[in-house]
């Protein structure tokens, strides 16, 4: 059973990234709080929301990205990581950026296609009222 609800590969990449960067589960203080915002009773109810603690550094971090404890914990391990990196290297890893520049590009082509996808309803309802037979007065 793994610690987190995503694929084995990902969770082996996250091992590997804290070994590399020198951070070991015990250096780490997680505690849970309530979320807030979007998600109705749940959030409300139980405490998806992770705060991180890296000790050495002082670093802290909270992740309430979705309504998963599970995956919350995932994520505010890598935010964590991107803030020890950052601070050791002096950047984010470049493909962290360039995968956050993709999402980016996808919400605003998602949003285009929607519009588009609208424009071309108005229109076509346009067409079929143009073929409706003009009624007599």
């Amino acid at each position: 059973m793994s610690a987190f609800p995503v694929s084995s590969e990902k969770e082996s990449q996250l091992a590997q990234r804290m070994s590399a960067l020198g951070v070991s589960e015990t250096d780490i203080e997680e505690s849970f709080v309530r979320s807030g915002g979007h998600g109705g009773q749940n959030v409300n109810k139980t405490s998806t929301c992770v705060m991180l603690l890296h000790r050495p550094t002082g670093l802290q971090v909270k992740c309430q990205e979705t309504r998963q404890q599970g995956l919350n914990r995932f994520l505010a391990r890598r935010l964590l990581l991107d803030k020890i990196e950052e601070r050791q290297k002096g950047f984010v890893a470049a493909q962290r950026a360039e995968i956050e520049r993709i999402r980016r590009q996808k919400r605003k082509r998602s949003r285009r296609a929607k519009l588009k996808m609208l424009a071309d309803k108005a229109h076509h309802s346009g067409k079929k009222a143009a073929r409706r037979s003009v009624g007599m007065e």
